[in-house]
Formats: C-alpha cells, sequence, structure tokens
C-alpha cells in the first residue's frame, strides 16, 4: 500500500505564481539561471540556485550559497510573496502541452517507504548531487521542488482526479513553451488517502536525488523527533504511468577516443548495420541514429543473442554502451566521465547537430525514448538503468508547493 500524506504547502500568492514558478533546478545551466534572475527577480531559482546571485568573479563557500538561500526563501515569505496554509491539504496538478495532458496528486510520501523498496528506484545517484540537495535542504529546511512519482493507475484515483479538476483552480497559468499548468487544493483528502493505499508500489520517474537528499536530512536531523515529523516524508507529485511522456535522452561526447572518424566508423560497423542516409531521430525502438562527421547514421544492432537479454541490457541506451560507449570510446562510468554529456528534451537531436558542427564534440547519439513499461519492469526488478536513461516532458515546476520540515 502507498502512503499519501496531506501538508501544510508553503506558496506562492496567486497573482504572483506564474513568475515564482521555475523549472527544476538541475535542468537549467548556469548562464540561463543568471539570466533568468537577472529578467525575474521573483523566480524560485534565487532559493534553489542561488550561486547564481555571486558575481563571476566571486568563489562563494557553499555554506555562504546555503546561507544566502535561507535568507531568500525568508525574505520571500516576509514580504508576502508566499504564505503558509492554513491547514494540511493535498492539491492537484495538471499539465497540458498541445495534445499531451497529464494529472496527477501532490502529497508527501513515506520515505521509510522508499527505504523499504514500496517507493521503487530505477537509478543510481552521485554522491556528489546527493550531498549538495542534502545541505541545501538542511539550510532551507524545506523541500522546494517535487520528484515525480509514477503508479499503475486505478479506476477509483482516476475518478477523483476527474472531479477534482470540474471545480475552481488556485492556479491556471501558461509559460515554458506554451505548456499550461494549473493546480486544485483538496481540502478533504480521507477518500484520497484510501484510494493510495490500494497502490501496491509508486515508481520514481524523476527525482532520484531529490528523494536521496531527503532521507539523508532527515537521518541528519534530531533523532529523537516523532514518528510523525514532516522530515519523515519527501513531497512528490504522484501520476498515472499511463499519462507521463518520456522523450529521448541523447548523448554527445567529446573526443573519439584517439580514433580518427573512419577509424571509428569502422569499428562501430562489427557490432552494427550502419545506414549512411540516416535521420536525426530513431523511428523505432533498437535503431541509435549517429551524427559523425557532418552527416547522419541509423544503426541497427548485428549482434544475434543466445536468449533474449536480460530487460536493462536490451534498452537502447545500454546497448549504446555495451558496444559503443564502453568497448570502443573508453566510457565506464557515463555518470562520471567528462568526455560525455547528456542532452534532453524535444530539441536535443538539433542539439547534437550544433555541438558536433561547432566542434565542441566529436560524435553524438540520439535514441528512441524509453518506454514506461521498461522503466517500471526494470523498477520491480530491483535492477538499475544506465544513467540517463528517460527525460520526462513536461516538467514540473518548482516553487508553486514548497514543504517544510
Amino acid at each position: 500500500m502507498a502512503t499519501i500524506k496531506p501538508f501544510r504547502a508553503l506558496r506562492p500568492v496567486p497573482e504572483k505564481a506564474e513568475r515564482v514558478s521555475s523549472a527544476p533546478y538541475d535542468v537549467m545551466h548556469a548562464g540561463e539561471v543568471r539570466r533568468t534572475i537577472y529578467e525575474n527577480p521573483l523566480s524560485f531559482l534565487r532559493i534553489t540556485r542561488t550561486e547564481a546571485e555571486f558575481a563571476d568573479n566571486e568563489s562563494p563557500d557553499p555554506s555562504m550559497v546555503f546561507e544566502r538561500s535561507r535568507g531568500n526563501l525568508q525574505r520571500f515569505i516576509e514580504q508576502g510573496i508566499l504564505f503558509t496554509e492554513s491547514a494540511p491539504s493535498l492539491y492537484v496538478y495538471r499539465l497540458v502541452d498541445d495534445d499531451h495532458v497529464q494529472t496527477g496528486v501532490v502529497g508527501c510520501c513515506s520515505l521509510d517507504e522508499y527505504e523499504s523498496g514500496l517507493i521503487k528506484k530505477h537509478e543510481k545517484t552521485r554522491p556528489d548531487k546527493v550531498r549538495d540537495r542534502t545541505e541545501h535542504l538542511l539550510a532551507v529546511r524545506a523541500q522546494t521542488g517535487l520528484i515525480l512519482l509514477a503508479f499503475r493507475g486505478t479506476d477509483a484515483i482516476r475518478e477523483l482526479l476527474e472531479s477534482a479538476v470540474k471545480t475552481e483552480p488556485i492556479y491556471d497559468f501558461q509559460c515554458d513553451g506554451d505548456v499550461r499548468h494549473t493546480f486544485w487544493r483538496i481540502e478533504s483528502t480521507g477518500t484520497w488517502v484510501e484510494a493510495f493505499a490500494d497502490v501496491p508500489s509508486l515508481y520514481i520517474a524523476d527525482g532520484h536525488h531529490r528523494v536521496e537528499s531527503a532521507d539523508l536530512a532527515r537521518k541528519q536531523l534530531n533523532e529523537a523527533r516523532s514518528i510523525e515529523d514532516e522530515s519523515n516524508y519527501v513531497l512528490a507529485g504522484v501520476f498515472p504511468a499511463e499519462d507521463l511522456r518520456i522523450l529521448a535522452y541523447n548523448r554527445v561526447v567529446t573526443s573519439l577516443n584517439g580514433l580518427s572518424e573512419g577509424d571509428f566508423l569502422a569499428q562501430v560497423s562489427e557490432s552494427f548495420f550502419v545506414s549512411e542516409l540516416g535521420e536525426p531521430e530513431p523511428q523505432v525502438v533498437g535503431e541509435i541514429a549517429m551524427y559523425l562527421g557532418r552527416r547522419w547514421y541509423n544503426l541497427r544492432s548485428a549482434v544475434n543473442y543466445v536468449r533474449a537479454p536480460d530487460p536493462v541490457d536490451a534498452l537502447d541506451v545500454s546497448v549504446l554502451h555495451n558496444f559503443i560507449l564502453s568497448p570502443i570510446l573508453g566510457i565506464q562510468d557515463e555518470r562520471t566521465d567528462e568526455r560525455l554529456r547528456f542532452i534532453g528534451g524535444k530539441e536535443s537531436a538539433n542539439t547534437i547537430k550544433k555541438l558536433v558542427d561547432q566542434g565542441h564534440a566529436k560524435v553524438g547519439f540520439s535514441l528512441f525514448p524509453t518506454s514506461m513499461e521498461s522503466m517500471l519492469v526494470v523498477s520491480d526488478r530491483d535492477e538499475i538503468m544506465p544513467p540517463k536513461s528517460t527525460w520526462f516532458d513536461p516538467k514540473l515546476k518548482d516553487g508553486i508547493l514548497i514543504h517544510l520540515i
């Protein structure tokens, strides 16, 4: 059974919600963050990416950055930009992007269930990123963004969602390439809590570092705190798996490991059928588009398996790693190798071409999106996908619903 707990949200006053809302802390590069904060002083990036407020010639200690984050959050509260809800509530959150619609619930989920495996993961975390977010969380004493959880939808929850969106929303705004974000407050939460008790498992779709940081933070807080303390829960947007959209999470590599383009292509051809009339985006599972020397190639595996591969090994991201990145380019750990860069989102194939053409990378790989069912199967088997196997789109907003601990 899955726990979903109402909470007293810290949230923006309605007239300022759109300006306060921001992209998740880890999807914007430093230049974009700095420009956004300059153009919009109400952006929640002033709390989640406070390092951008320091001058280029400054090298602030992390403790200084986190202290300013805490101060900025407090000023947002004192200035009436944010207020604390009068009573614990759940929230319904709908995102609409053209013909894509996803509707879910925002509430708090149990970190005990995360530790016990009822909240399932599919990705390893980087200790440095977990440490950074843990220190930020402890400084501001708040979970400032949503993790994205998926579940296999039920009729009961679907009916509750459909009923909730017929009422008056508390926020309704459009941004980020015309993505519409709408929120409803649910004050009578008992039926919702009971409905989620029938859900056997939740799955981390996006936010492995956030949930791991929340778990580490609670362990560093006073162990004498009660079991019902807010630090024992993590803020999440919980959506039916069938409603979520996964886009490709692509790769570029800055060197060919000492090989010429011709030698590299010859080695790739030992494991793949290579077509020189390639398209930037693969059309089917099992196809990889490669950009090399200002030309797109399409790759199809030429490996004959004796038996069906493990679900992780069958993923296109695993095929790319096992037959190109590791044996040819010498990239053993995708999480830490500085020659490898990950590129997600709708325009990632165009970004690959631009980076290679401008000399910032030597080769790029465009992949067919990992399926939701593959993610669920891997998670159910307690296995781990390669890093950055899924790019969920559209992204949930930071700064709209905040969980104080």
